[in-house]
């Protein structure tokens, strides 16, 4: 059976099963289990053997009955042109993610910030911004000892285990240093928009990293309490913040002596992130 075939027949089955993305994901997993990239799927139509076939059909299945995430089933995902380990203890990195990524880049570039990220997850943050800043170096906290081991194999496969320090640490405890800047993708989605997520998210992502509290904000709040005792002055807070949210947390910033230095907005024209530095008087 040729690519394009096998694509067709395993889109159609992903969408009868209402899988959004069938087609995507279709070429994905080829993509992976023939070691072809997805560009080259697409100009080209080629024999692919039967085990091949039946490894194609197997993920097909799982996806389209079981739901879960793509990322989950290939045990990767590619983030900053990384590729990443992830499993279920981690969040799967979102595209959204690479706009606070990017920006941030911008705004260091030439510089070596000393960096603490806050719920570093798969290390996908930390990891790509000292890609590109060379000189820098970090820390990574994270509650979750099994999503910090994701993490450091994912620093030492793309070359910056040595400039990052893991530590299995909540932030309400953190005391140790002072930074140049503060970065975190906080859980912010509320407690009672949990049930309404996606299947593949809801099932899937581990929880402790999706529940902000009752109104989404619990942990955002932890986070810049604790980033106004630990910033230095001139130092920089990055935060990530969930859809609808930016006039409550932009509150809780000038509450805690936060000025807004810039508002980032994604794809879809929502700020998305929100760069901060502390007022000293």
């Amino acid at each position: 059976m040729n690519s394009n075939e096998l694509i067709k027949i395993g889109s159609n089955f992903l969408k009868k099963n209402n899988i959004k993305s069938y087609m995507i994901d279709a070429e994905v997993l080829l993509s992976s289990i023939s070691g072809k990239s997805r560009e080259n799927l697409l100009i080209s139509d080629f024999k692919v053997n039967p085990i091949q076939i039946k490894s194609f059909n197997n993920m097909i299945l799982k996806r389209a009955k079981s739901k879960e995430p793509i990322a989950y089933l290939l045990k990767k995902k590619e983030f900053w042109s990384n590729k990443l380990n992830v499993s279920s203890d981690v969040l799967i990195p979102r595209p959204e993610t690479e706009i606070l990524v990017e920006n941030l880049i911008k705004y260091y570039n030439g510089k070596n910030p000393f960096i603490l990220d806050i719920g570093t997850g798969s290390g996908c943050i930390i990891i790509s911004i000292l890609q590109e800043l060379k000189k820098s170096t970090g820390i990574a906290i994270d509650i979750s000892e099994k999503a910090l081991k994701i993490a450091k194999k994912n620093s030492k496969l793309n070359g910056t285990f040595n400039r990052i320090k893991f530590v299995n640490f909540s932030i309400c405890k953190f005391n140790t240093f002072k930074f140049d800047l503060i970065v975190s993708n906080p859980p912010y989605i509320s407690r009672s928009e949990l049930k309404n997520l996606d299947e593949g998210i809801k099932f899937f992502e581990p929880k402790i990293a999706l529940d902000g509290g009752n109104d989404g904000l619990d942990v955002m709040r932890k986070v810049i309490y604790k980033s106004r005792k630990i910033l230095k002055i001139n130092g920089m807070l990055a935060l990530e913040i969930g859809n609808g949210q930016y006039k409550k947390v932009s509150q809780i910033l000038k509450l805690n002596k936060f000025r807004e230095k810039i508002l980032i907005k994604d794809y879809k024209d929502n700020i998305r992130c929100i760069f901060s530095t502390l007022n000293h008087y």
